[in-house]
């Protein structure tokens, strides 16, 4: 049988829920970002949850909305990231961004689930901060994709608010052959893995 030329990266899951304190009514769009060596082969790049309230008796936003996209990629230089905006309604009625956040796309096949703390840009002066209440018009990115970037960021003033959970599945296909290890095979090597550590 002859060695295979790529390997696969398979992710199955959802976009559980969030929680954000101060906001209701909100949706949540998502994007994946990758390298150059990395393709989609099936799925969805991106996508768009429908909006959400809370309810009486929790105080967290549910959009349990699926998750489903195969890639194929010759190394892992670029391993894929998830990225996830956040929108809701301003006091005006806008929607505005209520948070930016990414994660990558967990390392090891199996169960995962990702809590990803969520930003929002802004206003660099007050002036500029009192106008885009007062127009409904608050900072954000003309491409969401650059939270996954490290590119530029460092100069981006933001402030931290609210969570997004993520679950995943993963499942590899052909990562050992082409000589990548994707983690522990076996309970044992984990528990002789984590007992190294401790030492």
């Amino acid at each position: 049988m002859p060695n295979p030329s790529v390997f696969l990266l398979t992710v199955n899951g959802q976009i559980e829920g969030a929680n954000f304190p101060d906001y209701d009514s909100l949706y949540c769009k998502y994007c994946y970002v990758y390298g150059h060596d990395w393709a989609p082969t099936t799925g969805l790049e991106e996508g768009i949850t429908q909006i959400t309230s809370k309810s009486t008796q929790s105080h967290r936003l549910i959009w349990n909305f699926p998750l489903e996209i195969t890639f194929k990629s010759t190394n892992p230089s670029g391993w894929p990231q998830l990225v996830v905006s956040v929108y809701g309604p301003d006091v005006f009625g806008n929607d505005v961004v209520r948070g930016y956040g990414a994660t990558h796309i967990p390392f090891t096949p199996g169960q995962h689930t990702r809590t990803i703390p969520m930003f929002v840009p802004e206003p660099t002066w007050r002036l500029q901060k009192f106008t885009g209440w007062l127009l409904g018009r608050r900072p954000e990115y003309t491409d969401p994709k650059v939270v996954a970037q490290g590119e530029g960021r460092e100069v981006t003033r933001v402030r931290s608010q609210g969570f997004v959970t993520v679950s995943f599945h993963i499942m590899t296909k052909d990562m050992k052959k082409m000589g990548y290890d994707a983690g522990p095979s076996s309970p044992s090597a984990v528990q002789s893995e984590a007992q190294s550590y401790v030492k």
